[in-house]
């Protein structure tokens, strides 16, 4: 195919109809490109919150906060809402944003070629080539599953699985259950199936943080105010900006960050009596040095007769339990796995760009972007929210939006040049990632002493943004063509 002239509209790629994608189809309607197309590969929108679906599952952002900035949702049951209410919003948005007709559901994009004439051969899972001249990579972070490294794990007799991928055909009353992680999705799984198991066996490799969500149901009188669109949009600021209020609980030394910690300590004192179990769930660490936890039902769960907190993590998977570090035999019917998933896997996908090179081998050896944008030798290649984009303080809404109006610009600014292709240069990538490494220093979870999912074995920090979302925004602001060649 002949590649598309610079005077010609652009054809775009959006790799997933998560929050992200349906942020950048929005950004890409306002400044008038209307040849896009969001491949999602599952049959329904929504990204991670249409994926999971574990017992317990909600979001710890508040749901004032959680959404659009420009479309607070006068739907929201509650404080904090669960899984099927966020799916149904982002759903609805795609429609109200006209994002529909761009949507192509049921599709899978296994590669990304960049081609001599500057456009990016794309192959699905079903043999299909479809060429663009851009790509934007708005896939999800919470996606491929993590399985700890033990022994044995395909041994085990009964049913077992991950908590991304729950199965829900296994009923699980009366059955003896080993759950394997305590963090984010342990936390929230635990006081469901707790109801339910004959005994739950928890084990735990290192306690967390955890705050009292505080959770409740909007009343008729509440949400017949937030039915009064400007109420709305006020009920929503005001919780962004009490948000953006936590920056200093995860920098070391902070003040924020000893109230916050004296909270998580009153939390467990006050919700766990045993002497023993109140020592095995208190941190080790500072806040936010492994991502903070909210529940008010976790510790009562934990002191039923039939579950059992275990500080130790799996040695080995046989064929009718779990082993523990220490040796210990726990038999199980049902083994779950609550630990984690792949942070920034890039080998979902093959993309090679400009220079041969694989994206993934590089993000291997060094998982860094430009302003969580683009990586040099790729051409056109745009991450949605790359490494170090994602803000702890602010919701992930804000975040995707600020990116993804930069990256929109971009591509505005590179039509009214005249450029077939812009490629951020090594400079302005080796400046911004320098900065990276000198500003985490602060945090909790960017310090050397700090061991979490947040470091990859190269020394790399890429989860999070070590600022504040104004320094975000500011970066963003100030990125322009003077930071890529332009071809």
């Amino acid at each position: 195919m002949p590649a598309t002239s610079p005077c010609q509209p652009l054809r775009i790629a959006v790799i997933g109809a998560g929050p992200s994608g349906l942020t950048a189809g929005r950004e890409l309607l306002r400044a008038g490109f209307e040849r896009f197309t969001i491949f999602e590969k599952s049959d329904a929108v929504g990204g991670t919150w249409h994926q999971h679906s574990y017992p317990g599952l909600a979001c710890d952002v508040k749901a004032a906060a959680y959404t659009f900035s420009d479309a607070p949702n006068p739907e929201w049951t509650a404080t904090f809402v669960q899984q099927r209410e966020i799916e149904a919003y982002l759903q609805r948005m795609a429609r109200e944003f006209g994002l529909e007709p761009h949507l192509r559901l049921d599709t899978e994009i296994r590669s990304c070629r960049y081609q001599r004439d500057g456009t990016w051969h794309l192959e699905t899972a079903r043999g299909e080539l479809c060429e663009f001249d851009v790509v934007i990579n708005a896939m999800g972070n919470q996606h491929t599953p993590l399985y700890p490294d033990v022994p044995g794990i395909g041994t085990f007799e009964g049913p077992s699985w991950h908590s991304t991928e729950w199965n829900h055909d296994v009923p699980l009353d009366g059955k003896r259950v080993v759950l394997i992680g305590s963090a984010a999705a342990a936390v929230q799984i635990v006081p469901e199936i707790a109801r339910v198991a004959g005994h739950l066996t928890v084990l735990q490799r290192t306690p967390n943080w955890i705050l009292p969500r505080g959770a409740r149901p909007y009343s008729t009188f509440s949400r017949r105010l937030l039915a009064v669109a400007p109420l709305r949009k006020l009920h929503r600021w005001l919780h962004h900006k009490l948000m953006h209020l936590s920056t200093g609980a995860f920098v070391v030394g902070d003040k924020v960050q000893a109230r916050v910690e004296k909270m998580g300590l009153d939390h467990i004192a006050k919700s766990v009596a045993d002497e023993t179990l109140r020592e095995q769930v208190t941190p080790r660490s500072h806040f936010g040095c492994k991502r903070p936890l909210m529940s008010d039902f976790y510790y009562p769960a934990l002191q039923r007769d039939d579950v059992r907190l275990v500080p130790h993590a799996a040695r080995e998977v046989v064929p009718d339990g779990v082993v523990t570090t220490e040796g210990e035999k726990l038999e199980a019917d049902v083994v779950i796995y609550c630990t984690g998933y792949k942070v920034m896997d890039f080998e979902r996908i093959d993309v090679v760009g400009s220079d041969g090179l694989s994206l993934a081998k590089r993000m291997e050896q060094a998982p860094e972007a430009f302003v969580g944008t683009a990586v040099p030798g790729f051409p056109n290649y745009f991450f949605a929210l790359g490494p170090n984009a994602l803000i702890a303080s602010t919701s992930f809404f804000d975040a995707a939006e600020i990116n993804l109006k930069a990256i929109v610009r971009l591509l505005v600014e590179k039509q009214k040049a005249g450029a077939r292709a812009i490629d951020v240069t090594p400079e302005a990538h080796e400046r911004y990632n320098e900065w990276i490494v000198e500003a985490r220093s602060v945090f909790s979870w960017g310090a050397d002493s700090c061991d979490s999912y947040y470091r990859t074995p190269s020394g790399h920090t890429p989860f999070l943004f070590p600022g504040d979302i104004a320094t975000f925004s500011r970066q963003r602001e100030e990125m322009s063509l003077a930071d890529f060649r332009v071809v």
